[in-house]
């Protein structure tokens, strides 16, 4: 088999997580290390012998090494300081990522967490059994494959829908595994906050190998254990930002007082709302001490800015020689995750039709017929538990090998499944209406026995329940139920590829792979009886779906090399879904220049397709979020989409990208990469964004649901899936690196950034928006901020490893609040490494780490929002230190 000369890439390792886009085909001096590895093939490419070096396609590799160097305990940690990554949901809370706990994710240039394509070894993975909370499904990173297993990730920095199909839209990371490893490597690593909370992540692994001549054996185990951190122990926002109307003490509709006002509005308690926690918005006092108006609640302290996490997972990759080039290679994985993220005692509740309490209540102070406005557990409640689990396992299984001296073949079958439940408490309506009538905790027909009496309870919503009433535990347990949704996700993947080349220029081979691919999907939620009859208060109900989906693609790849120093490659897949979605052809064409063997240009342009989710077509689902009301004031609102009968109509989006660059080596030893990307999609899709609906239509009882008919405090907005018209962005990568070496070691200043010039959105309801260095409350985009930049300097010799960063984000304007800005954030990160070989040689490989995030405890910006903070950009935690002990035999 031919060999091709691949330069060390050690450098990059020790430089910073930083993604130096890798140089193409910059010639080095003889003193500089190589190695001789077979032929690849890199992601990005279905050819083989076209290094990470020689792409035209801007790839980023981030070694195992860079995983350990900026202390990533998991994925979403290397995820948050990556530069070209822009709103991606790993900071699960309640407010904008509700259904995602104990998952992570990548969102490159801010276009979606499904427009990013993620491979395990060059192999599609099962998108996970739940979704974001605008409907998308996404891979979940954290369960792909134990962190100690991972020997490099690739991320092609530019579409590559014609490669490998839809959902490479932002471009593709790919984990790729070490299944070559030797020995027992073991590792523990303990990571704790400093200061305000005891949060703190506990990361075990393991790893194994062995073989003999024709066969090879690599395992992997991880556990991972992280604790809460609650806003009780670290808060941003003010009582304003997490406040509800919606209170236990409540308000209540009293039809004399609703006649003698002439409108329809609320009146709070009369037996107390500031004297046990309530905070009372009083619009209209009234004589006899009765204040017309709503008693608020501060949810503020009962939620988690990270959740309570547990994660265990496996690994392994068997590879078998059958000689004459042919390999058989068997890969399996398994991974469970727990997750625990707090919520308010209980949720608003949102069915006023079944809120009535009677006249004949026992603490009902009005003497009439009322209806109840507010929430069964409020000030004084505990925290209620929302409750995440997750199991995902998959195998592969892949016959590889050469034909000929000239052609190759890959045949693979990849099959994972993931399912994910979640379990909610809320109330449930008709018990609650029971309740309130007197036939809570019983079975008894209504009007059978008289209420309140043979065991059954009166619910008291009075703030008497505070005092004198209380409810007992019998009829709490009765009103309040848990809504167990379970989602389930499966993927089949049959891959074919031939590769070889097919005559020559006279610069080289003509290369050339053809393919096929055909992919079985399902994703699908079975709901509880109670919410497939649609009979909870505030989290929506749905009847089980779920949708089978068959795609078959066909595609097309040419290297040619034109001149010596100018190389044409070309791409075409065709995928057709059937049915509504239908098929698309998409192409790719790739110019590589070498002018001199110290510069290269590259220019790409392709286009893609990505088709709607099971979700977006067939479900719905329920949110919590604050919105700010024309009208005046916030309230913190349900969001609810609820799918039509026979499903919504939504065609696929399509987008075309296209990317120039530059690498530069203009003295030995000195790197410069700049990159120009541009983006632009059309009919993409999306959820309507919530206040974008408010913002449009704050008094249409049909899509704004509040107190008092088209006044009053919001309490619903009802969104939808739809094709949005359309986004364009653009901005540019720049990057460079210093090796410096010295009698004392190797020194390597770095720099990176990501700058956004434009993210231009058109949302239905918003118009067009400027999105670029804007928060995007309002519209359906993404935090967009200008600036991303990392920086720094790295020291390494034999046994010594020392750097610093310096990382920024800048700030974006809050179009929550217009006029008020998100404060940009710069942090420090530092760490050492001590190689323990330096004490003895049987300690090779093994080392001590020491290291702190955010040196400086730098509290994220505050945002006017719920939790106070933008937790797609920014990081709640503060200031934490960790220690890992690396051993190696």
């Amino acid at each position: 088999m031919r060999q091709n000369r691949l330069f060390n890439t050690t450098a990059l390792a020790a430089g910073c997580l930083s993604l130096f886009a890798v140089n193409p085909a910059i010639a080095q001096d003889e003193a500089d290390a190589t190695m001789e590895i077979e032929e690849v093939v890199v992601t990005g490419t279905y050819l083989k012998g076209k290094s990470q070096f020689n792409s035209p396609s801007p790839i980023a590799v981030i070694g195992s090494d860079n995983l350990n160097q900026i202390g990533a305990s998991n994925v979403a940690d290397l995820v948050q300081t990556l530069t070209i990554n822009n709103g991606a949901q790993n900071n699960p809370d309640a407010f904008t990522q509700n259904g995602t706990s104990g998952t992570s994710n990548f969102n490159l240039r801010g276009l979606g967490v499904a427009s990013t394509l993620v491979l395990l070894n060059g192999r599609r993975q099962v998108v996970a059994g739940t979704t974001t909370n605008d409907g998308i499904a996404f891979v979940d990173t954290s369960s792909l494959v134990p962190q100690i297993a991972v020997q490099r990730i690739e991320i092609v920095k530019d579409g590559a829908a014609a490669i490998y199909g839809t959902d490479a839209v932002a471009g593709v990371v790919n984990f790729i595994t070490d299944d070559q490893f030797e020995g027992v490597k073991v590792s523990a690593k303990y990571q704790t906050l400093t200061d305000q909370g005891s949060q703190s992540d506990q990361l075990y692994e393991a790893m194994f190998g062995f073989g003999g001549e024709n066969t090879h054996v690599m395992g992997a185990f991880s556990y991972y254990d992280r604790s809460p951190l609650t806003t009780a122990e670290r808060r941003f926002s003010l009582a304003s930002d997490d406040s509800s109307v919606l209170g236990n003490p409540g308000s209540y509709y009293v039809p004399s007082i609703i006649g003698l006002i002439g409108t329809t509005a609320p009146v709070i308690d009369p037996y107390g709302c500031e004297e046990v926690g309530g905070i009372p918005n009083v619009a209209v006092p009234l004589p006899g001490g009765i204040n017309v108006g709503t008693c608020g609640f501060d949810f503020g302290d009962y939620y988690n800015l990270v959740p309570e996490e547990e994660r265990k997972q496996a690994y392994a990759a068997i590879t078998q020689d059958l000689g004459d080039g042919h390999q058989l290679r068997f890969e399996g994985g398994w991974a469970e995750t727990g997750a625990i993220r707090n919520n308010s005692p209980t949720f608003p509740y949102l069915q006023l039709g079944s809120a009535g309490v009677p006249a004949y209540h026992p603490e009902n102070p009005f003497g009439q017929g009322v209806t109840f406005l507010g929430r069964a557990i409020g000030n004084g409640g505990e925290a209620s538990p929302n409750r995440f689990s997750s199991e995902t396992y998959r195998f592969n299984i892949e016959l590889t090998g050469d034909f000929n001296e000239n052609w190759s073949y890959d045949f693979g079958v990849t099959h994972g499944r993931n399912t994910y439940q979640i379990a909610t408490a809320d109330v449930i309506t008709a018990n609650f209406q029971r309740a309130l009538a007197g036939y809570g905790a019983c079975d008894a027909e209504l009007g059978s026995v008289a209420p309140g009496t043979a065991g059954c309870e009166f619910f008291n919503p009075f703030a008497t329940s505070y005092t004198t009433a209380p409810n007992s535990a019998a009829v709490m347990d009765y009103v309040i139920g848990e809504q167990v949704i379970d989602g389930t996700s499966k993927t089949t993947v049959y891959d074919a590829v031939v590769s070889g080349t097919v005559g020559s220029t006279g610069a080289g081979d003509i290369g050339l792979a053809l393919g096929m691919q055909i992919r079985d999907e399902f994703w699908g939620r079975d709901y509880d009886d109670i919410s497939n009859a649609d009979g909870f208060a505030f989290v929506i109900g749905n009847s089980d779906f779920g949708d089978e989906r068959t795609a078959v693609g066909i595609f097309a790849e040419t290297l040619i090399p034109i001149t010596d120093q100018l190389d044409l490659s070309l791409a075409l897949r065709h995928e057709a879904y059937g049915g509504d979605i239908g098929s698309t052809t998409d192409p790719k064409i790739s110019l590589l220049y070498r002018p001199s063997a110290k510069m290269a240009l590259r220019g790409s342009y392709s286009t893609s397709f990505r088709a709607p989710s099971v979700l977006q077509v067939s479900g719905g689902g329920t949110s919590l979020n604050q919105v700010t009301d024309p009208l005046g004031g916030t309230a913190f609102a349900a969001i609810r989409s609820v799918a039509p009968d026979g499903g919504r109509t939504i065609v696929p989006e399509q987008g075309k990208a296209w990317n120039f660059g530059l690498t530069w080596e203009p003295v030995d030893g000195l790197d410069f990469d700049v990159d120009f990307w541009n983006y632009t999609f059309t009919d993409v899709i999306i959820q309507e964004n919530y206040q974008a609906v408010v913002n449009a239509n704050p008094t249409d009882p049909t899509r704004v649901i509040r107190s008092a008919g088209t006044s009053g405090s919001i309490i619903m907005v009802i969104v939808d899936y739809l094709n949005a018209s359309r986004v364009k962005t653009q901005g540019f990568d720049v990057s460079t690196k210093y090796n410096i070496d010295t009698d004392m070691g190797t020194f390597m200043p770095f720099f990176e950034a990501t700058h956004v010039l434009k993210y231009d959105l058109e949302d239905p309801q918003a118009g067009s928006i400027d999105g670029a260095g804007n928060r995007n409350f309002a519209n359906f985009g993404s935090p967009t901020p200008k600036w991303r930049i990392n920086t720094g300097m790295a020291w390494a010799n034999e046994n010594h490893d020392a750097r610093f960063y310096v990382r920024h984000i800048s700030g974006m304007n809050d179009d929550q609040t217009p006029g008020n800005t998100v404060g940009s954030m710069t942090t420090v990160d530092a760490q050492y490494t001590l190689q323990l070989s330096a004490f003895s040689e049987s300690m090779e490989g093994s080392s001590l780490q020491f290291g702190v995030i955010n040196a400086f405890d730098k509290a994220p910006p505050y945002v006017s929002t719920n939790g106070g903070y933008e937790s797609r950009t920014h990081d709640p935690r503060g200031r934490m230190v960790y220690a890992k002990l690396t051993a190696q035999f």
